[in-house]
């Protein structure tokens, strides 16, 4: 995965952003980790993995690829907040929490460690474990870095637009 790339095209919309609507990066943190958990509800919504009570099955493929680049995005536009940036993440954190389900918990328990103490070891252990519950999805680096940089172009739309 070329990390680099990916925080770049990440670090320009979230400078547009910030010009645009004049924020600081004091005034967006909080919300953007609010923001990461709403995603990573909508991801789990889209994959159903927890309605047990549902004889519906998941959403397409491209439909939870495109929620999980949603995520993603905040990840990384977190990690350019509180300069936590890396050419290389360390990825295959085995949780053994092979069930689905387990490892959405677990994602989002690191989120609100990072929410608690947003040190560089906590946001890098959340992007370890979003990436391997990316791994479990059934997503490869490069489907998720063609995702992100499409998602990213409606990003700038949507910016074009008042969004």
């Amino acid at each position: 995965m070329e990390w680099g790339l990916l925080y770049r095209l990440q670090d320009e919309l979230d400078a547009r952003i910030k010009q645009e609507h004049q924020l600081t990066s004091q005034d967006v943190v909080q919300d953007k980790i609010l923001a990461l958990l709403v995603e990573l509800g909508e991801l789990a919504n889209e994959t159903r993995c927890f309605k047990f009570w549902s004889k519906k099955g998941p959403s397409e493929n491209a439909v939870i690829l495109e929620e999980y680049v949603d995520g993603l995005h905040f990840i990384l536009s977190l990690g350019l907040e509180l300069g936590y940036t890396t050419e290389h993440l360390p990825l295959n954190q085995k949780l053994h929490k092979i069930n689905v389900t387990n490892v959405f918990i677990h994602v989002y328990e690191r989120i609100i460690a990072f929410q608690q103490n947003k040190t560089e070891e906590n946001y890098f252990l959340v992007f370890s474990a979003y990436i391997y519950l990316g791994e479990l999805l059934g997503f490869e680096e490069k489907m998720i870095q063609q995702a992100y940089m499409k998602k990213n172009e409606v990003n700038h739309a949507r910016q074009d637009k008042g969004y």
